[in-house]
């Protein structure tokens, strides 16, 4: 009897393991100075800096931004209820004044949601049409046999279906089936450099589909795709415990801390994910606005699934401003960064010498600036997207990699500190 009490102790351990995949008693100073980065960047009120993933991120945090946070929403209302009234392009080619991507308007309406408002009226039932309107022109690209390519990308994809989810709007079972479709056949994926971003992106529209039961004749296959797209996630864990990498685990654990599926294996990954999560929350390893934003809601045990039934009187802490630390007085150190540009013809390869801390836009304006270099950017939610080096112009699915040697890949944006040799 006593090794069966022994026994049956050690599988009710494993039972309640199994049940966890929680990221809590992460020191709360830590977390707010996450959240103090968030503030300078919603006084940035322009159209093309505008991020609804910041105000989403916050409002399923356990912090607020007061005052602030109401204005930022009603700058983001006033600059995407004015981008439906523009024509489809602008003839003077500005960008800023172009329409919101399929990604941005998804965003757009997950922070509608997240101030617990539905979607409704004229205004609103434009929003969920042209949100519907792009997911069926993806729809059309990828084509009947699954053989096309999307115009933008199965991550953009899977956060429209999402946004839909969470404001209640049903979006056909074709539309829907060319998600299921992509996960099912992962060498389909693959040609897309499919990412643990995306898949979790795909398991998040998967979730509130399967608890919404918008699609009850694809619920089965919902479902099964749904512990597939875990299961990948839980495979792509690093060493250190991360989800693919630093940048990509906050969104894999959204996904995961709301699993209906729970396993030991799924316990113990997300408890090896907190350690590194928070050993990267020491080293300030978070910077960029949307990573953050991203973040928040897992270390508040959220993710953008609970905007179905979001809880607006949850209280959140007052955030106030970083307190600002007094210039010291001393020589900077500068350092010596190589620059290869391996995908023109002849090659270049150039050394500039910037201040240490500089980050790669610095050291492209340096080049630029001392040299023939030449570059152009595209403003995006996630920060500056290289679009043209040297003349040489990114063409229809291609894009430019970033590497720091020898061939580690930029993660982030190119606001971030580099070092060494840049190609």
């Amino acid at each position: 009897m006593g090794h069966l009490g022994a026994l049956l102790f050690l599988l009710g351990g494993l039972g309640a393991l199994a049940q966890i995949c929680e990221i809590t008693e992460v020191d709360s100073t830590l977390v707010e100075r996450l959240g103090q980065r968030l503030l300078p960047w919603m006084d940035r009120l322009s159209p093309e800096q505008l991020n609804p993933s910041i105000y989403v991120g916050l409002r399923l945090s356990r912090l607020q931004a007061g005052a602030k946070e109401a204005h930022y929403l009603h700058s983001l209302k006033l600059s995407y209820q004015k981008s439906l009234l523009r024509p489809s392009s602008s003839k003077d080619g500005n960008d800023s004044e172009a329409k919101p991507s399929m990604g941005q308007l998804a965003l757009y309406l997950l922070a509608l949601r997240a101030n617990c408002e539905f979607v409704g009226g004229r205004k609103g039932d434009r929003l969920v049409s042209q949100l519907k309107r792009f997911l069926e022109d993806e729809k059309a690209a990828i084509g009947h046999n699954h053989q096309g390519h999307l115009r933008t990308s199965y991550y953009q994809y899977g956060l429209g279906i999402l946004a839909l989810c969470v404001h209640q709007k049903r979006v056909h079972d074709s539309v829907v089936g060319k998600l299921l479709y992509a996960v099912e056949h992962e060498s389909h994926l693959l040609q897309d450099h499919v990412s643990v971003d995306t898949m979790a992106m795909a398991g998040l529209a998967f979730s509130c589909l399967e608890l919404s039961n918008l699609n009850p004749s694809q619920r089965d296959r919902i479902s099964l795709a749904l512990r597939r797209v875990q299961e990948k996630i839980l495979k792509a864990q690093t060493p250190e415990g991360y989800f693919g990498n630093v940048y990509s685990t906050p969104l894999a654990l959204q996904l995961l801390t709301g699993s209906l599926s729970p396993t030991v294996e799924l316990g113990m990954a997300c408890l090896k994910a907190k350690a590194a999560l928070q050993a990267s929350l020491q080293h300030k390893t978070f910077q960029n606005p949307l990573m953050i934003s991203q973040l928040l809601p897992v270390l508040n045990q959220k993710s953008y699934v609970d905007l179905i039934s979001p809880d607006c009187q949850a209280p959140r802490a007052l955030l106030e401003p970083a307190p600002e630390t007094p210039p010291q007085a001393q020589v900077p150190e500068f350092i010596d960064v190589v620059l290869k540009v391996s995908g023109v013809s002849p090659s270049y390869t150039h050394s500039v010498s910037v201040p240490a801390g500089s980050s790669l836009e610095d050291v492209l304006k340096n080049a630029q600036e001392h040299g023939r270099f030449r570059f152009r950017t595209q403003a995006s939610l996630s920060g500056p997207f290289l679009t043209s080096v040297l003349g040489k112009k990114a063409g229809e699915r291609e894009f430019w990699q970033v590497l720091q040697a020898p061939d580690t890949p930029l993660q982030q944006d190119m606001g971030v500190p580099v070092l060494g040799e840049v190609t």
